[in-house]
């Protein structure tokens, strides 16, 4: 394996175990914040117990996301040197910002909502939305960044080609890839939690705690119909989002539906197996005509770029590329069904007590983790969809990597990895502990 795949794999791995905490700290923190707000308004010890049991599993959650980002900045010295000195012009602004503004409107904030008692709800409060707000505004920040890499704007080449500049910051955050990227995120942070959410609260709701059973029942509603709307808006902005990629990006719109002939009319094949080595689909049945073209452009007779047409230096992998978002969507159909199971059993059984209603939050205790794998499937889709370039027709990843031994990356890697997975196995064991223990095993600051 060359240094330029060893690369790769490192900075994935640092990325995805980094990422198994953020969805969870953006959505966790908007309902935290809600609570605050709530208690805040109404003195109701409802939400302040909601508040306060939710707020624990969102500061583990918080405090292991910090932890695990500081790796990634680091890589660009040392793995990606050509990179850095080609993109420093522009990927410092947002980085500097992200840490100038939100890192440090989340720290400030964390602090003082950490250390202050509920009996200063409205410091509380405040708090608790300025952290929610600093961890979207640092979304926003990284994932500037990263739209520019998928579909530069506001930049010129430097003469030489050795480097690019900006020359219009408005065009990089107005950049629509930005946008859709953003809101796309979000969402799907949104969605993580909210199944999350209706999991831990169907736990403790089958326990028939009296004293938790009005917070628990509140928090499954809120859970419920947040899943109903980000399961819903997600597809919605997904397609959207297609059309846009297609325009921009029509190699990786054709890896992820495994177009190799070019043409108008396509259909779309809800059982297919793309080969990459043979340049074909080797299967390819129950055909829905025309979708295809309206999937990717809008129009059912729109015209699609093969693959075929298309250097096989400067495809993507095909086959990942197409798995990734199959998978991805058809877990996407499944939070949708589950989205409106729940939200017939909260309004049909508030309780939760019925046969029906247990087999449901079974179903959602072991629907954690399908969230985190179909973010983590829509990054690979992003970024293995965008190779072999990791500025989009401006910069190869292959001229991106620094020149060092790749015993040194393995080394390095195998580090990382098992620092992660101790620092994974004891988020899981805090967690846990804390979701077992129940409002009750929450001590707060006097």
């Amino acid at each position: 394996m060359d240094i330029i795949m060893l690369s790769r794999l490192q900075f994935a791995a640092t990325v995805f175990f980094h990422f198994i905490f953020v969805p969870l700290t953006i959505g966790l923190g908007l309902m935290v914040a809600g609570y605050e707000v709530a208690f805040w308004k109404t003195l109701n010890e409802k939400w302040k117990k909601s508040a306060a049991f939710f707020g624990n599993l969102f500061k583990i959650n918080f405090a292991f996301g910090i932890v695990t980002g500081f790796a990634m900045t680091f890589q660009f010295g040392t793995n990606w040197g050509p990179y850095s000195e080609f993109m420093g012009d522009v990927f410092a602004s947002p980085l500097a910002l992200e840490a100038l503004i939100a890192f440090f409107l989340e720290a400030t904030f964390f602090g003082i909502w950490l250390f202050t008692s509920h009996k200063k709800p409205g410091l509380k409060a405040f708090s608790m939305v300025m952290v929610a707000l600093g961890t979207t505004i640092s979304a926003l920040w990284i994932i500037t960044a990263n739209a520019f890499m998928q579909h530069p704007t506001g930049y010129e080449m430097a003469a030489d080609g050795s480097r690019i500049m900006m020359t219009n910051f408005i065009d990089v955050l107005t950049n629509p890839y930005l946008w859709y990227m953003l809101i796309h995120t979000l969402l799907a942070a949104y969605l993580l939690s909210a199944v999350f959410v209706v999991a831990i609260s169907g736990y403790h709701l089958l326990k028939n705690k009296k004293s938790n059973v009005d917070v628990f029942q509140t928090s499954m509603k809120i859970g419920v119909y947040a899943l109903v709307i980000s399961a819903i808006l997600l597809p919605c902005l997904g397609l959207v989002y297609g059309h846009y990629i297609s325009d921009v990006q029509p190699v990786k719109a054709a890896s992820m539906e495994a177009v190799w002939e070019s043409g108008s009319d396509k259909p779309m094949y809800l059982l297919q197996i793309p080969s990459e080595s043979q340049e074909k689909n080797l299967v390819q049945l129950i055909g829905i005509p025309y979708l295809g073209s309206f999937l990717l452009t809008g129009d059912p007779h729109g015209n699609v770029t093969g693959l075929k047409d298309v250097p096989a230096e400067d495809r993507p992998p095909v086959d990942l590329t197409f798995f990734s978002f199959r998978i991805m969507v058809i877990l996407g159909m499944l939070f949708i069904l589950e989205a409106f199971a729940g939200l017939y059993f909260v309004r049909k059984d508030k309780t939760m007590q019925s046969r029906n209603a247990k087999r449901y939050i079974k179903l959602m205790l072991y629907s954690i983790p399908l969230p985190y794998l179909a973010i983590m499937l829509g990054w690979v889709v992003a970024e293995v969809g965008r190779q072999p370039w990791i500025v989009y027709d401006l910069f190869r990843t292959s001229d991106a990597v620094s020149p060092i031994p790749a015993v040194q990356i393995i080394f390095s890697m195998g580090l990382l990895v098992l620092f992660y997975l101790i620092l994974f196995v004891l988020d899981v064991y805090l967690l846990r502990k804390s979701i077992i223990a129940g409002p009750e095993g929450v001590t707060e600051h006097a």
